[in-house]
């Protein structure tokens, strides 16, 4: 069975320079990650549920901001596990500080029966699209490729 999941590209322009809002995965295994772990928010749709509807939950799932406006879809990505992921642009601003993201639940350290929470996201930034490129998983590499092409052919 093939996982689909959904999420949202958020992109601004800070005097005039490009930024993309990316969430860095929380818990014990990507605490010390950096380069090559960030994500656009994005999670699984459950059934039946339309794809753009599941991008915009799970950014506020994972971030605790409400999004809505002139969405461009920037088609999907195949991930190493196989998952594909459908995903949009979107032009708009939050603040990345306050970010608060939902938990789960993990045992940590492995087989010591203790149960710990960790947010899902332990945090977000803005990134300028050189940044950017090295900071995000390498499946959604091509999610930046595809905005930045969008962007050019708009002007």
């Amino acid at each position: 069975m093939i996982l689909h999941s959904a999420g949202i590209l958020l992109y601004r322009f800070n005097q005039q320079r490009l930024e993309v809002f990316l969430a860095h995965p929380g818990g014990p295994y990507f605490e010390p990650k950096d380069e090559g772990v960030w994500s656009i928010p994005k999670g699984l749709r459950e059934e039946g549920e339309d794809l753009l509807f599941t991008a915009k939950r799970e950014f506020h799932e994972e971030t605790g901001f409400s999004v809505d406006g002139q969405f461009v879809e920037l088609g999907t990505v195949r991930l190493r596990s196989g998952k594909i992921v459908h995903a949009w642009a979107l032009e708009g601003d939050v603040d990345a500080k306050k970010m608060v993201s939902n938990t789960f639940e993990l045992e940590w350290p492995k087989h010591s029966g203790c149960m710990q929470e960790y947010p899902e996201m332990d945090r977000a930034g803005w990134f300028g699209l050189d940044t950017a490129q090295i900071k995000i998983t390498n499946g959604q590499l091509a999610l930046l490729n595809r905005l930045a092409e969008y962007l050019a052919n708009t002007d």
